[in-house]
């Protein structure tokens, strides 16, 4: 039987949470300072969690860090939030995964409420461009870094890398990222299959990467499709959202149309596209812009109503599958297909990172920061946190100049 408790060599004998020094103090406040520095998207996010969990406090190894990134992967819902729960869960026990979640998400979903507040009061957003010409460079050198001690020290055979590699080509061309992971999984997985005589762990396979309670979905979504607007409707269609997204904030976009605006009417196609950018532009996770679609369509009410929703299937999630991550790694199967997983993963990091590296290096100015921000990143060691703070200021002084 798996034991429902992280390993000991992972989790520290939890104290009192009264004291400062203790586990759940720990998280709580390593998770408030990240849901309010972190910009850039899940893969800024993950970036900046290796930095502080695995380089500077060594709370995992980053072998344990990228095992259970590949494990967020094969579950919906926001992969940052959910590696926050995940590391929780072993720092702290279920104690700490409650806290390291929640305090992920709280910030942001205060700043993105506060951000609704002047929305409905003055019918417009707060202009950010200037913040984020500065930002962005920055974080595309953040995520560099981190990507580049992950390929280095997980892609160690010429199969992971190939597989990368493959995953890297098939989607810039468009192939689904699911499915890549899946296939990553599933191909590594058979390999390995006939190379050795541990099969007892292969139906396992079936149960962590199949589609989760697809039956308890379908039923939501049956349900909120025959459903007026009311908090109680509110609620469903985003624990459906939260229960079967994969992938990135465009997605979330195609999800949040078909219904909110196609379907039901319940917003404008400008308020949409509003909601998706604040998600984008505020830290902490890209599913906040569920509170601030709540807050649209129900006030306070409906900005917590909808951020329980979209977030409560990631706590589930991560605490029905991170007590297998142990035997996953342990069983020879099993762990070639979370390597799988991880590869294509990596391979996906990187392909964000092309993407948005386009979109924020335009010009001199952003190459220069990027530059100075990945070399005091390589060099120096400096803390991400001070690097955005940088790159904020930059950007303020440079628009100044324009």
């Amino acid at each position: 039987m798996t034991n429902d408790r992280p390993d000991s060599s992972d989790a520290p004998k939890a104290r009192s949470p009264l004291v400062r020094d203790s586990p759940l103090v720990e998280l709580a406040f390593l998770f408030l300072k990240l849901g309010t520095i972190a910009f850039g998207g899940p893969a800024a996010h993950i970036a900046m969690m290796e930095d502080e969990i695995v380089t500077r406090r060594g709370w995992l190894t980053r072998e344990k860090f990228l095992d259970l990134l590949g494990a967020t992967n094969l579950i919906p819902g926001p992969n940052s939030t959910e590696m926050a729960i995940h590391v929780g869960y072993q720092r702290a026990g279920w104690p700490g995964l409650i806290v390291a979640g929640s305090c992920f998400i709280l910030p942001a979903a205060l700043i993105v409420g506060a951000i609704a507040w002047g929305y409905v009061r003055f019918g417009k957003l707060p202009q950010a461009e200037a913040l984020l010409y500065g930002m962005k460079p920055i974080i595309i050198a953040i995520v560099l870094q981190a990507l580049w001690r992950f390929l280095r020290e997980e892609l160690k055979t010429w199969r992971l890398a190939l597989v990368a590699v493959v995953c890297a080509a098939l989607s810039l061309m468009g192939v689904n990222e699911l499915v890549l992971l899946l296939g990553s999984a599933v191909m590594l997985a058979a390999v390995r299959w006939f190379t050795t005589s541990a099969k007892n762990d292969l139906p396992l396979i079936a149960l962590i990467t199949s589609e989760p309670l697809r039956g308890v979905v379908q039923a939501l979504q049956a349900g909120v499709a025959v459903m007026p607007f009311s908090l109680w409707s509110l609620l469903l269609f985003f624990l459906k959202i939260g229960s079967v997204l994969f992938g990135s904030g465009y997605v979330l976009l195609a999800f949040l149309r078909a219904d909110l605006v196609e379907r039901w009417g319940w917003l404008t196609e400008a308020q949409l596209i509003d909601s998706i950018a604040v998600g984008q532009l505020t830290p902490g996770p890209v599913f906040t812009t569920a509170t601030f679609i709540g807050y649209l369509l129900g006030g306070v009410k409906g900005s917590v109503v909808a951020t329980i929703g979209i977030f409560l299937p990631a706590f589930f999630f991560v605490g029905i599958s991170g007590p297998l991550v142990p035997r996953i790694r342990k069983s020879p199967i099993l762990g070639s297909a979370l390597d799988g997983v991880i590869a294509a993963s990596l391979a996906l990091m990187a392909v964000v990172t092309f993407q948005l590296g386009k979109a924020a290096l335009i010009d001199v100015p952003t190459v220069v920061l990027f530059l100075v921000g990945f070399g005091l990143l390589m060099l120096l060691r400096l803390n991400s946190a001070w690097l955005i703070l940088i790159g904020a200021v930059a950007g303020l002084v440079l628009n100044s100049f324009k």
